[in-house]
């Protein structure tokens, strides 16, 4: 059976060479401006296709304000800044996601709190959230506050795993409710819809990563999506040192971040958005034809986007059985020359955050112990 796979995916590729899991698409204008940023010198922070890029995305995902970063941890740490979360704070957030979004916690001193997901969706549950709140929270003075702990619940980031969305609209319901600012971890989901709003624009900030992997890239990068314009002018002002604009002076009136994309990155992203609908395209046809294979294969299924949703289908997924079926085909198909990944060692299960508090992850185990992703490149 997992032979049948890898002769499936070497005929869809086109290849008897090593298949990657995710490699990186240029087919545009990407070596046009780079040569336009080599010749003119603007290779770092500044320059035009830093703006273009910014407005690109601002555009495709409906967003009032986007701004560059130089990577998409350092857009989420500024985003749970930028909503208040401080240290000792509390952000509630799901086990089964990239080191990233426990991480950007870290970096702003608070604590992450993990909760289950759900079956459909594979990212942060709205009933799961709301039972941890009901049973372990308490209001004071419109502050929502761990009755354990005593630490204020500031935030809460749900990660749209694989580009799946999460059911956002009901979790900005509940963080309204109990006064939690939503920050949306939206790194893998560039060109994802949940009911036909682009993912990164429910909370108050989202943010998408640009990384040499992602469905487009910049090598490296990310932006912040903001749905007030001037929040988003102020992230502007501290991703670039805080510096007070002059003609010559050295001023600067904020802590700021050096956490700027240099241009020759955002050229690349700006030749990589004109072909975003190629891409997207591409990718949902992919998926199709693995959901068809699939489903004349015993004791795995290919997970489809959710209801109401439009996934990216960034990285595909299948589901084995049980934990050795799932790592015998990892074993087999990376012996094999087709690279294939778990999903994330859960971030309660790593020593820094072995000691977090979570509810009985439940299906983020169950997931944990079946998911593997396969080839999800641009078939070209």
């Amino acid at each position: 059976m997992y032979n049948d796979f890898i002769k499936y995916v070497r005929k869809i590729y086109s290849t008897h060479d090593f298949i990657p899991l995710h490699a990186p698409y240029f087919s545009g204008n990407e070596k046009v401006y780079l040569e336009e940023c080599i010749d003119t010198t603007f290779v770092s922070s500044v320059g035009k296709f830093v703006d273009r890029f910014e407005e690109m995305v601002k555009a495709y995902t409906n967003t009032k304000r986007a701004v560059v970063c130089v990577n998409g941890t350092n857009a989420l740490h500024l985003a749970l800044l930028l909503v208040g979360v401080e240290r000792e704070d509390e952000v509630l957030t799901q086990a089964l996601t990239f080191i990233a979004t426990a991480n950007a916690i870290s970096y702003a001193g608070a604590a992450p709190v993990f909760i289950d997901v759900d079956k459909d969706t594979m990212g942060l549950s709205p009933d799961k959230v709301r039972d941890w709140l009901v049973k372990n929270t308490e209001m004071h003075s419109g502050a929502c506050y761990n009755k354990k702990t005593g630490r204020r619940v500031k935030a809460c980031i749900p990660m749209h795993t694989f580009g799946h969305p999460v059911k956002i609209d009901q979790l900005a319901s509940i963080c309204r409710e109990y006064n939690i600012e939503l920050v949306e971890d939206a790194a893998e989901s560039l060109g994802s819809f949940y009911k036909g709003q682009h993912t990164g624009t429910f909370g108050k900030i989202g943010i998408l990563s640009f990384n040499g992997n992602k469905t487009i890239t910049t090598g490296g990068g990310g932006m912040l999506l903001f749905q007030d314009e001037k929040l988003g002018d102020y992230a502007k002002h501290i991703t670039t040192q805080a510096k007070v604009s002059h003609q010559w002076e050295f001023v600067h009136d904020h802590i700021g971040y050096n956490y700027r994309m240099p241009n020759i990155n955002a050229a690349i992203g700006c030749a990589q958005m004109e072909n975003l609908d190629t891409i997207l395209a591409n990718k949902r046809e992919t998926a199709s034809m693995y959901k068809e294979y699939f489903q004349s294969i015993n004791d795995i299924s290919f997970f489809t986007e959710p209801e109401d949703s439009r996934s990216n289908y960034w990285l595909n997924a299948i589901l084995l059985k049980d934990k050795d079926s799932r790592d015998n085909f990892l074993k087999y198909t990376n012996d094999n020359g087709v690279m294939t990944r778990p999903i994330w060692t859960l971030m309660s299960k790593l020593p820094m955050f072995k000691d977090c508090e979570t509810d009985d992850l439940t299906n983020t185990i169950w997931f944990e112990e079946r998911v593997v992703n396969i080839p999800s490149s641009v078939r070209i």
